[in-house]
């Protein structure tokens, strides 16, 4: 079967900016399942204020050990790998202790702002012990955002690239409304008075309830929490067994889809998705010369994306199948 392997997760809670416990890291893990993930791999930051101490590589290592076992029966093959954070102590260090689990590869970030002089003389060390570097959001790097020429400099040199799914279309869109990044901050603020595990998506935040105890309890309590953003001037909207807080601003899968296909003069197009939200995206297609919906079902589909669906298939799986008979 063909399946999507992540490299890059944070997954496992181990002290950074990632899941805060083993629950949450388990519902995150079972999202990834659920859209045809296999394999992922659990990459917890390696900072110059949070480095690989014996005491928690420990305890890192305990948790993905807790949690492995558990996904598996879930079909996720969970393995253990690091994000390193150029610093001079790492090139004293022997790469491979923060090898990707059995691939000759170990995941590294380039600094958002200044030069990515350091990051290269890493990676060089890194290559040096016979492992590739894989290269993390660069993008996301103001050097790199001003000219691609570093990262073609990087894969010249047979390093690997690995760019954000957000990056190339946003958050439903979101990056493409020119008012939308001034909310950032605010729903931030709000997030941070939420007890409740967050996914953070830049301008968008995330709360699942898919692992609660009490699920009943769960959407009681997360339904004040709408009930608070609303009041806050921000628009909560439910999904798949999660809450999503964004800005109050027209823009959403739709009008992603719209603005791509205008920009390169695209008259067919297929879209699929298995959210509410993705109804928004098979909309966008009225008035192509050909539009094809594909709606991924499951117990949790919306009735509403499977009315609108041309194509109902049961799973990512059936998805990938449909596609490469295309």
């Amino acid at each position: 079967m063909t399946a999507f392997v992540d490299v890059h997760s944070h997954v496992v809670p181990s002290g950074d900016d990632g899941a805060r416990s083993i629950e949450a890291g388990l519902g995150l893990c079972l999202e990834a399942a659920r859209h045809g993930t296999r394999v992922l791999y659990a990459t917890p930051h390696v900072w110059p204020s949070l480095t690989l101490t014996p005491e928690r590589e420990e305890a890192v290592r305990v948790a993905h050990a807790e949690m492995a076992p558990a996904l598996a029966e879930h079909g996720l093959d969970l393995r253990l790998g690091w994000e390193l954070t150029p610093t001079e102590r790492l090139l004293d260090e022997e790469p491979g202790r923060y090898r990707l689990g059995d691939l000759p590869a170990v995941l590294m970030e380039v600094p958002f702002h200044g030069s990515l002089g350091l990051a290269e003389r890493l990676a060089e060390h890194v290559a040096g012990s016979g492992l590739t570097p894989i290269v993390a959001h660069p993008e996301r790097a103001e050097h790199v955002r001003e000219g691609l020429d570093a990262v073609a400099a990087f894969r010249e040199r047979g390093w690997l690239i690995q760019i954000n799914a957000t990056s190339l279309l946003g958050a439903h869109g979101l990056e493409l409304a020119p008012d939308a990044d001034r909310w950032r901050e605010e729903i931030h603020a709000f997030a941070s008075g939420v007890d409740w595990p967050v996914e953070d998506k830049g301008l968008t935040v995330s709360f699942h309830y898919r692992q609660a105890e009490d699920e009943d309890a769960a959407l009681e309590y997360l339904d004040e929490v709408a009930g608070q953003a609303r009041r806050a001037g921000l628009i909560a909207r439910f999904g798949r067994k999660v809450l999503e807080i964004r800005p109050p601003v027209h823009a959403d899968k739709g009008t992603a889809v719209k603005q791509l296909l205008d920009e390169a003069g695209l008259r067919r197009a297929l879209y699929a998705g298995d959210d509410s939200t993705d109804a928004d995206g098979f909309r966008a297609l009225d008035g192509l010369d050909v539009g094809f919906r594909v709606a991924v079902s499951s117990d949790e589909a919306p009735s509403e994306l499977i009315r609108l669906a041309d194509v109902v298939v049961a799973s990512p799986a059936e998805l990938l199948t449909l596609l490469a008979r295309l």
